[in-house]
C-alpha cells in the first residue's frame, strides 16, 4: 500500500450517519506544513469512541466520519521545520493532534489539558478549518508535536492500543504515586483499559485486585494477566472481605455502577480514580470524608507522559492483548465492541488490508 502525495487520495472507511456503518471512502488530507510530519497508517487501535462518534451518540458528530485514534506508522514525509523525525521512523499519534501551545499547560507537555481546548484526532475542526479524520486511512498529515516515537523493539500492532488504552490508566497512576512497589492497586473493569491497569500494576510491583462481575473473566484475570487476586463485585460476601485493603483503585468501567461498595474497599487515605465515563458518579460523603479518600478523574495524557510510558513499555515488554483484524472487519469489531467480546483490543492492519 503506498499513499503517493497526490490530493485525493487518502483511502479511509467512514460513517456516513448515525447508523455508524463505516464503508470505503476517499478524500483529501492538508498538503505537509513546515512543523508536519506525514505518516502512512499500518495499524490502528479499535476504541470504544470509535462506537460513540460513529453512531452520534453525543449529537455532535460530522459526517463522514472517519473514526481512529489509536495510529502508528511509518513517517513518509517531514517538513522543513521538522528535526525529531524523518522518513522512516516508527511513529504514534493519540487522541489528539493540536492544542493552543502556549498556555500553562501545553507548557508543561500536558497538552490534553490546554485551556483553549485540545483538538481531537477526529471529528474535530483542525487548524485549516477542515474536520480532522482519524486512522481507519492509509496516512494521516500531524503537528510533530503531537507524534511519538516508537520503540525500536516495539512491535507496532501492539503499539497501537497504548496511544489511547494505556495512557489512559497510566498517566493517573503516576500523577498519584501509583508506582511505589508493594502497595496495593484495585482494577474495576476487565477491558482494553483494564488490562493495561493490570499490566501496569504487576509492572510497578503492586498488589492487583481485579473486581469484576463477570465470574467468567477470574481465570484470565489471574493465569493470564497476573492479578493477585480477583474479586466478583457483585457478591457483598467477597468485597467485605476486602474492606479497607486497597491504597488505590483505577475504575475502568464506563457503564453504570455503585460506587459506595468499592469505596469502601480503600485504605484510609486511598485514592479512587475514574478514568471511565458513568452517566453518572453517586456516593455517599462518608465513603469519602470518614476515610480521608481522594476521588480523581483523568483522560489520556500529555505529550511528555505519553512518550515516557512507550519507552517504559518497550524496557519492561508490557504488551497489550489484541486482536488484530483486516478493515474488512471494522463493523462486527465495532459491534462486538459493545457487546465487550474482545481481549482486550481490536488493532486494525491498515497496511495490509487498506485498499
Amino acid at each position: 500500500m503506498s499513499c503517493e502525495i497526490v490530493k485525493e487520495d487518502c483511502l479511509a472507511w467512514a460513517a456516513r450517519d448515525p447508523s455508524g456503518v463505516l464503508s470505503p471512502y476517499k478524500f483529501s488530507r492538508r498538503d505537509v506544513g513546515g512543523d508536519d510530519v506525514s505518516l502512512n497508517i499500518t495499524h490502528c487501535g479499535v476504541c470504544y469512541a470509535d462506537v460513540i462518534w460513529t453512531r452520534n451518540k453525543h449529537g455532535d458528530s460530522k459526517y463522514p466520519l472517519v473514526p481512529g485514534h489509536e495510529i502508528v506508522g511509518i513517517v513518509k514525509e517531514v517538513g522543513s521545520n521538522v528535526s525529531r523525525f524523518k522518513a522512516g521512523d516508527r511513529v504514534g499519534v493519540g487522541t489528539y493532534v493540536g492544542s493552543c501551545r502556549d498556555c500553562e499547560y501545553c507548557n508543561d507537555g500536558q497538552e490534553v489539558n490546554c485551556v483553549k481546548g485540545t483538538v481531537y484526532t477526529f471529528n474535530a475542526i483542525d487548524v485549516d478549518g477542515t474536520i480532522t479524520k482519524g486512522g481507519y486511512s492509509s496516512y494521516i498529515v500531524v503537528h510533530e508535536r503531537y507524534c511519538f516515537r516508537i520503540p525500536d523493539d516495539y512491535p507496532m500492532a501492539l503499539a497501537a492500543p497504548l496511544l489511547c488504552a494505556g495512557i489512559t490508566v497510566y498517566n493517573p497512576m503516576m500523577r498519584h504515586g501509583m508506582n511505589q512497589p508493594g502497595k496495593s492497586l484495585g482494577v474495576i473493569g476487565l477491558g482494553g483499559l483494564g488490562h493495561m491497569a493490570v499490566k501496569f500494576g504487576k509492572a510497578f510491583g503492586l498488589k492487583v485486585t481485579v473486581f469484576s462481575t463477570s465470574i467468567s473473566k477470574r481465570e484470565e484475570a489471574l493465569s493470564v494477566l497476573g492479578a493477585d487476586d480477583f474479586v466478583v463485585s457483585s457478591d457483598p460476601e467477597q468485597m467485605k472481605a476486602f474492606s479497607k485493603s486497597m491504597d488505590f483503585i483505577v475504575d475502568t468501567a464506563s457503564g453504570d455502577h455503585p460506587f459506595d461498595p468499592y469505596m469502601s474497599t480503600l485504605k484510609t487515605a486511598g485514592v479512587f480514580v475514574l478514568v471511565g465515563f458513568p452517566s453518572e458518579v453517586k456516593f455517599s460523603p462518608a465513603s469519602l470524608n470518614l476515610g480521608m479518600r481522594t476521588i480523581s478523574g483523568s483522560i489520556t495524557g500529555g505529550t511528555k507522559v505519553t512518550q515516557e510510558m512507550l519507552d517504559f513499555c518497550a524496557a519492561h515488554k508490557i504488551y497489550p492483548k489484541i486482536e488484530v483484524i483486516p478493515i474488512q472487519y471494522a463493523n462486527e469489531a465495532l459491534e462486538r465492541l459493545v457487546k465487550k467480546d474482545v481481549k482486550y483490543r481490536f488493532v486494525i492492519d491498515i497496511e495490509n488490508s487498506l485498499e
